[in-house]
């Protein structure tokens, strides 16, 4: 077992776990600032709304009092009291129609309440679009706000991503850098090994060699029990041939120990392959969710843009065909024009 592998891939799991930790937290931040903004922006709107609607109330109670109508005689609570007969002031006040003393519009406040009439009407008319204009300013304020703010979030949330992918290619960076310093150390050090061993065994091998055992017959030292039984004190060495095996077996071993190391060089390449992948399969992935969350933005955008258009028309239509007629003169004369 390589120890020095396994802890290189430990301590690769934990900069990754680290990395992906942080990148979570901050992803949890960035969405509780987003919700916050929201929750801003949500109570903001609501807060104009309701202005709005207090502003509304007001001037009805102030402007439009239903004692300043022109239809509050016929539901004046108040009608029986007041009730005085007609023309007190210019005739008797037991005349009546059947009389013929007073005919419809011969009154004789008749051109001041024409001209009462015409100046509440006008200032009224003054009054709705003055409203109007400040409400249309208000809207397009509120909107200018929404954009910005809607502008502000979309920038941070860029620099935000930015600033993760960046952190990612450093990661990735270093983590290669790493990789490959560890590669060269371990080569350099199996490097090393192998020389020193080489050397070992040359040295050994001469020394085998040169020595005074190789000189003397090595047939003396075998032993009457068998081939594979020496004499220990006759011995001398070993056979050439029995040092060609012990060679030929020797180079089998380096050869063997090569395709190990051959193969751990593979399988480490492999492992550095897979991770490359993986970062850029997630990579791929994040991109593929900020584009899918753009277009929702975007589709959501074009649906309020409609609904928008929608309201200014049905208000148009509204101000332009449904309430286009106004009361005249001819609707308030067909009223109290018998003697009770």
């Amino acid at each position: 077992v390589d120890k020095d592998a396994l802890d290189s891939q430990v301590k690769d799991k934990k900069i990754q776990e680290a990395a992906e930790k942080a990148r979570n937290e901050e992803l949890a931040n960035e969405s509780k600032q987003n919700d916050k903004i929201v929750c801003m922006l949500e109570e903001q709107q609501k807060n104009e709304i309701r202005n709005v609607n207090k502003a509304v109330s007001e001037f009805r109670k102030n402007f439009q009092m239903p004692e300043t109508r022109r239809e509050f005689d016929l539901s004046d609570p108040q009608a029986l009291k007041k009730d005085r007969p007609a023309r007190l002031s210019d005739n008797d006040p037991q005349c009546t129609v059947s009389g013929l003393q007073k005919f419809m519009g011969e009154d004789l406040n008749y051109n001041q309440r024409i001209k009462f009439q015409k100046e509440q009407l006008r200032e009224w008319s003054l009054q709705q679009q003055r409203d109007w204009k400040n409400a249309l300013a208000d809207q397009k304020f509120a909107d200018y706000l929404y954009d910005k703010n809607r502008i502000e979030v979309d920038q941070n949330t860029m620099e935000q991503q930015r600033k993760e992918e960046e952190k990612k290619r450093a990661v990735c960076a270093a983590t290669k850098d790493f990789n490959r310093t560890q590669a060269s150390e371990m080569a350099e050090r199996k490097k090393l090994e192998k020389h020193q061993k080489n050397k070992e065994d040359m040295d050994e091998i001469s020394n085998l060699l040169q020595g005074d055992l190789l000189s003397e017959n090595p047939e003396q030292a075998v032993s009457s029990f068998g081939r594979h039984r020496v004499i220990p004190d006759r011995w001398k060495g070993m056979s050439p041939d029995q040092l060609m095996a012990i060679r030929y077996s020797q180079q089998q071993q380096v050869l063997e120990k090569q395709r190990l190391q051959e193969e751990e060089r593979r399988r480490d390449a492999e492992w550095d392959r897979q991770r490359i992948q993986a970062a850029r399969a997630q990579l791929v992935l994040e991109r593929q969710q900020e584009w899918q969350s753009r277009e929702c933005r975007r589709a959501l955008d074009n649906i309020n843009a409609e609904l928008s258009q929608e309201q200014k028309s049905k208000n148009i239509y509204l101000k332009e065909e449904e309430y286009s007629n106004i009361l005249t003169e001819q609707y308030f004369a067909q009223f109290n024009t018998t003697s009770r």
